[in-house]
């Protein structure tokens, strides 16, 4: 039987394992002190999960491309591949507030300087990342991208940043999501550090888990954790499940809630049909006393690419682009926000949409090359603001789309 161990703040308070015969994942503790997840507290019995880990080890499993990296890579040096062995593979390695130990050794890394990553965004420079940090690489997500160390030049400090690039499948992915991101800030909801490399191959998000005030790494839990889901059901699910779930859980829930409601707007109105239970998540201290919701993430138009494309959970039992009365009605209902309040917060992301529209005309007008993405992106931002749903779409641009 393989074993994890499994730390909190590098206190070891349980162990992991896999009963192969069975196809088993088991956790046991071995101290009750600080439980690993909210949704895991202490207890003498094993939790046991069959044929997929628990929801909080599973979080940190990587997808898609890198998935596919390290089913190549184990299955040819073991003979074998499941997520047990990509877990402790990826164990020593992984920061955060949970540790783990398992029969692989910790490796030690060269960090990257930001400058030559920023200048240097070819396809060889992420594939250099990719093979100097591909042990630290427990992030989920499909699209490529690899975690890396990087010396940040503005504190000189060493940080970990998730790289992300994009294929012929996904084109100028990282410009959509940098514009996305950069529009759900103008909107006052609070997202990790990001920076668009000069050439807008890369999108580098600094990971928003380590508190330096507090000089502690946060814990982070994906909405799909904390519904007890595995990801296969990342799509499963409502915009009221998660809603409920935040102002159960957090301490500071006027906020929380208001930062939740904004994002939620912010789906609709940039036309981002991946926003699943794995793309909402909370943050809290070690001692749980702190709780709130967490940065916003992911956020990209997926209609510029799938022209049919819906809302990757349901509001009002339907996956449908809602409108701002159904949008306002959602913050009241299920956000406890006064009708004021619900009705200033969509203004307020409406408006944050028009001062982007402005610029990223601009940005098109300079960037050719992303021309055909950034007019499908406007194009169904113009809808939002008409407040019209994507179904009224006129056909000549869906022509046009298809076209292109």
């Amino acid at each position: 039987m393989n074993v994890i161990s499994i730390g909190v703040d590098n206190n070891k308070i349980g162990e992991l394992f896999y009963d192969e015969k069975n196809r088993e994942y088991g956790f046991n503790y071995t101290k009750d002190l600080t439980p690993i997840s909210l949704t895991m507290p202490y207890q003498k019995k094993s939790y046991v999960n069959r044929f997929a880990l628990h929801p909080i080890f599973e979080m940190n499993m990587p997808e898609g491309y890198l998935f596919e990296i390290f089913k190549n890579f184990l299955s040819k040096e073991y003979g074998y591949m499941n997520d047990f062995l990509v877990l402790s593979y990826l164990a020593p390695n992984i920061e955060g507030r949970l540790t783990f130990q398992s029969e692989f050794k910790k490796k030690l890394f060269t960090e990257m300087n930001i400058n030559e990553i920023l200048e240097n965004d070819s396809d060889d420079t992420f594939l250099k990342l990719l093979h100097t940090f591909l042990d630290k690489n427990a992030i989920s997500g499909v699209q490529p991208k690899t975690l890396a160390l990087i010396k940040d030049k503005e504190t000189l400090l060493t940080k970990e940043y998730i790289v992300k690039t994009w294929g012929d499948e996904y084109p100028y992915l990282a410009e959509n999501e940098y514009f996305c991101m950069k529009t759900v800030e103008k909107a006052g909801v609070k997202i990790p550090k990001i920076q668009l490399s000069k050439n807008a191959k890369f999108l580098l998000v600094e990971k928003f888990n380590y508190s330096k005030e507090k000089d502690e790494f946060l814990g982070f839990e994906e909405m799909l954790v904390l519904l007890g889901k595995n990801r296969e059901k990342k799509y499963s699910g409502s915009y009221e499940q998660i809603a409920k779930v935040i102002y159960s859980v957090t301490t500071d829930k006027v906020n929380s809630m208001a930062q939740f409601y904004k994002t939620v707007v912010m789906n609709y109105l940039l036309k981002n049909g991946d926003a699943h239970l794995k793309n909402f998540g909370i943050l809290y201290t070690n001692d749980f006393k702190e709780i709130s919701y967490s940065p916003a993430y992911d956020i990209v138009n997926t209609v510029a690419y799938v022209h049919r494309d819906k809302p990757a959970l349901t509001m009002f039992g339907k996956k449908v682009w809602w409108g701002k009365e159904e949008l306002i009605r959602f913050g009241i209902d299920h956000c406890f926000l006064s009708e004021g309040k619900a009705k200033i917060f969509y203004l307020e992301s409406k408006k944050a949409l028009q001062e982007m529209i402005l610029e990223l005309e601009v940005y098109i007008e300079n960037n050719p090359k992303f021309k055909t993405i950034g007019m499908r992106m406007l194009n169904t931002w113009n809808l939002s603001l008409n407040e019209k749903t994507y179904k009224e779409m006129p056909l000549e641009t869906i022509r046009h789309w298809k076209k292109s």
